[in-house]
């Protein structure tokens, strides 16, 4: 078993970051290296990095809104994310896929979760494909509603976890 790490991000992760997203993500759903170190920069510590044995394997990230709108595509370059604001919103959970079936996913989303509760966050709210419905019911979120955004021509879930 590799010794695994987790820390916030830095500016220097984001190339690594970008490598891991475009493997794990379809088409037009991955974020531009550019929204990646837009993420590490204005919010640091809703960028959560999982290393094995030193090597950056995956991660998660997220911003911070009073009001939370799904579907909107700016908030995803941080546009209306407020530190201090109460609702966390994820926007990606990746793992580099020779990295996956591991629980990995569920090592990122455990400390995360912890460290949004130390900050005092009420809500963590995510969307996700059909299929990881089952999964982050699972990990404690509740299904919301079918999201009306089509983020990357994908259809998508909204869920919830009340911290």
């Amino acid at each position: 078993m590799p010794a695994l790490t987790l820390r916030n991000a830095m500016p220097t992760d984001a190339a690594r970051c970008y490598a891991i997203e475009i493997t794990a993500y379809e088409g037009d759903e991955a974020a531009t290296l550019e929204k990646i170190a837009t993420r590490i920069a204005l919010y640091p510590q809703g960028f959560l990095i999982l290393e094995a044995d030193g090597e950056i394997v995956g991660f998660i990230n997220g911003g911070c809104a009073h009001e939370v709108v799904m579907s909107d595509e700016a908030f995803k370059e941080l546009v209306g994310h407020s530190a201090e604001a109460p609702n966390v919103v994820i926007m990606s959970v990746v793992v580099d896929p020779a990295y996956q079936g591991k629980g990995y996913a569920k090592v990122l989303m455990s400390d995360f979760v912890q460290r949004m509760r130390a900050l005092g966050k009420q809500t963590i709210h995510l969307m996700c494909k059909e299929q990881h419905v089952p999964l982050y019911t699972r990990m404690g979120y509740t299904y919301v509603q079918p999201s009306p955004s089509d983020h990357g021509g994908m259809a998508w879930h909204e869920m919830v976890m009340v911290l």
